[in-house]
C-alpha cells in the first residue's frame, strides 16, 4: 500500500503549481498527475459537468491504483470535494482548506482577500470557512477568470498580464486587505505579477499548504513510502500535450512529457 502512487488532477496546468511543492515536500513519493487540458477552463462550468468531469478522473486514478488523491484545482475542492469523498473509498486532499489555516496564521487586521474563479468565489466556501476559523474576519472575494487562460497560455509576466491583475487586485487594495489568497492553482503561475500589484500584502499560495497537508496525511497515517529510489512522477492528459510539456518544463525545472489519454472512456 505504501509504494502506491499519489494521484493529482486538474482542470490544466495549473495544478503543477501544487506538484511542484509537493515533491519539494515529499521527494521519496511517486505521483500520477492528470491535466484536463481538452476541457479547461472549470471555473465557468456548472456544478453538474464539473463534477461529472471530475469522477472521470479520479476513475481514471483510480484504475492506476493510487493510495491517495490530490484535488490540485480550487473549482473542483469548493464544488465536488464532499461528493467525491463519500462515493470513492479513497482518501482525498483538496487545496481550501489548507489555504485557509495559512491565512488565519498570517493575517494581522482579519482583512482578507480571496482571488479565484467564478465557480470557486460563487460557492461561498473560503468565506464560510474564513469568517468559522477567524472570528470577526471581513472576507473580500473576487472572481479572476482571465488569470487561468493567460496562465495556460504562458503569458504570466507580461503588459497583459500586469493590467489585469491591476484590474482585478486593486478593488481588493481598496478594501485594505492585509492578506491575499490565490484561490485557483493556476494562479501561482502568475504569482511574481501579483505581488507587484499587491506590494506588502502578504500572499497565500494554496500549493504550499496542500504540500503540507499531505505530508501530514501521509505521516499520521503511515502511509509514507519507505523507498529511497522512486521514479519521476507520470503524466496524463486529455489534449495538446506541446502545451503542457511546455509549461511543466518552466514550473517543474525539468523536461517532462504527456501521454493523451481518452479521459471520457472513464
Amino acid at each position: 500500500m505504501n509504494q502506491k502512487p499519489v494521484g493529482i488532477f486538474d482542470s490544466g496546468v495549473g495544478g503543477l503549481t501544487v506538484l511542484s511543492e509537493i515533491l519539494k515536500a515529499l521527494p521519496n513519493e511517486e505521483f500520477i498527475f492528470f491535466g484536463d487540458a481538452a476541457r479547461v477552463p472549470y471555473g465557468s462550468k456548472s456544478v453538474e459537468t464539473v463534477t461529472k468531469f471530475s469522477r472521470q478522473i479520479v476513475n481514471f486514478l483510480v484504475s492506476k491504483d493510487v493510495k491517495a488523491i490530490v484535488i490540485a484545482c480550487s473549482t473542483v475542492s469548493s464544488n465536488c470535494f464532499k461528493t467525491l469523498s463519500a462515493e470513492f473509498p479513497l482518501p482525498f486532499i483538496e487545496v481550501i482548506s489548507p489555504g485557509v489555516e495559512d491565512a488565519a496564521l498570517v493575517t494581522r487586521n482579519k482583512t482578507i482577500g480571496v482571488i479565484g474563479t467564478e465557480a470557486t468565489i460563487g460557492s461561498g466556501l473560503y468565506d464560510a470557512l474564513l469568517k468559522e476559523k477567524i472570528p470577526g474576519a471581513k472576507v473580500y472575494s473576487k472572481a479572476c477568470p482571465l488569470f487561468v487562460p493567460l496562465a495556460e497560455e504562458g503569458w504570466t509576466k507580461n503588459t497583459v498580464a500586469r493590467i489585469t491583475a491591476e484590474i482585478y487586485l486593486q478593488e481588493l487594495l481598496d478594501k485594505e486587505i492585509d492578506s491575499l489568497i490565490l484561490g485557483c492553482t493556476h494562479y501561482p503561475l502568475l504569482i511574481n505579477c501579483i505581488k507587484d500589484v499587491v506590494g506588502p500584502v502578504r500572499i497565500i499560495n494554496a500549493a504550499e499548504s496542500t504540500a503540507r497537508r499531505l505530508k501530514s496525511f501521509l505521516s499520521s497515517n503511515h502511509l509514507e513510502n519507505p523507498s529511497r529510489s522512486p521514479t519521476s512522477p507520470k503524466f496524463f492528459v486529455s489534449d495538446n500535450t506541446k502545451k503542457f510539456d511546455r509549461i511543466s518544463s518552466l514550473v517543474l525545472r525539468q523536461n517532462f512529457s504527456a501521454s493523451i489519454i481518452d479521459i471520457e472512456k472513464y
